[in-house]
């Protein structure tokens, strides 16, 4: 089974998961939870080892897309591979980072990954030490996103990302926005896929809130929800 939740910040929510799994004994690692961006178990290289066992512990295998609160410097030095028809880190055997722009081949869907987003509170971090520039996706990130989705046809089953593209923010309770008002880069680049790309359901995190909008989107935090809910 696949199921999708909202970002852990590495220790912070990660109780979410533990209490899932405490509700679904069956599961086992051949099952998967996505987190949709600001995982934050790759941090600090000195307790790497620490931050991850927790997630290591867990019944199932954990995906997860970058958000913007990840060491990206740590990140990008992980192993990379192909995965599942799309480029991964592997941070470890059974914690996986799902990198921008992929399509990923899972238990018969077809799942887009994009995260990333902009850090409103950038000027109050320091840079490669707790905010690190590469939050905000690239041109050639987002250049390989429409490559890909091309060779599937524009058509994929459902898209995981950190922010969320225009409309969406536009369907949104006002509430929702009230920490992270405005338009930002992230935002336009995820407006050309709702715009071009077919799918059944669209689940970011980032804005810490759990609710349908509109007909396709979710935002996710701290529910862990099946995919296609």
């Amino acid at each position: 089974m696949i199921f999708v939740t909202g970002d852990t910040h590495g220790g912070v929510d990660f109780a979410k998961l533990a209490r899932f799994a405490q509700s679904r004994p069956g599961l086992t690692k051949d099952d998967y939870v996505i987190i949709c961006g600001d995982f934050g178990g790759v941090w600090w290289d000195k307790t790497l080892k620490a931050d991850l066992q927790p997630y290591e512990q867990l019944p199932f295998t954990v995906l997860f897309a970058d958000g913007n609160h990840e060491n990206f410097d740590l990140l990008y030095s992980m192993p990379e591979r192909v995965w599942r028809g799309g480029r991964v880190h592997f941070v470890c055997p059974t914690v996986i980072h799902l990198m921008r722009g992929q399509v990923f081949e899972l238990e018969g869907n077809k799942i887009f990954t994009f995260g990333g987003a902009t850090s409103v509170d950038s000027a109050y971090r320091t840079q490669s030490f707790s905010w690190w520039s590469q939050e905000v996706p690239s041109q050639t990130e987002f250049e390989e996103g429409l490559k890909n989705l091309s060779k599937h046809g524009n058509r994929v089953d459902y898209i995981i990302t950190h922010s969320c593209g225009q409309k969406a923010l536009s369907l949104a309770p006002a509430g929702m926005l009230s920490r992270k008002r405005g338009v930002y880069p992230e935002n336009i680049m995820l407006s050309r896929f709702e715009e071009e790309v077919s799918f059944k359901r669209w689940y970011f995190g980032h804005y810490h809130a759990d609710c349908p909008i509109g007909e396709r989107f979710r935002a996710v935090y701290n529910d862990v929800i099946p995919l296609g809910i």
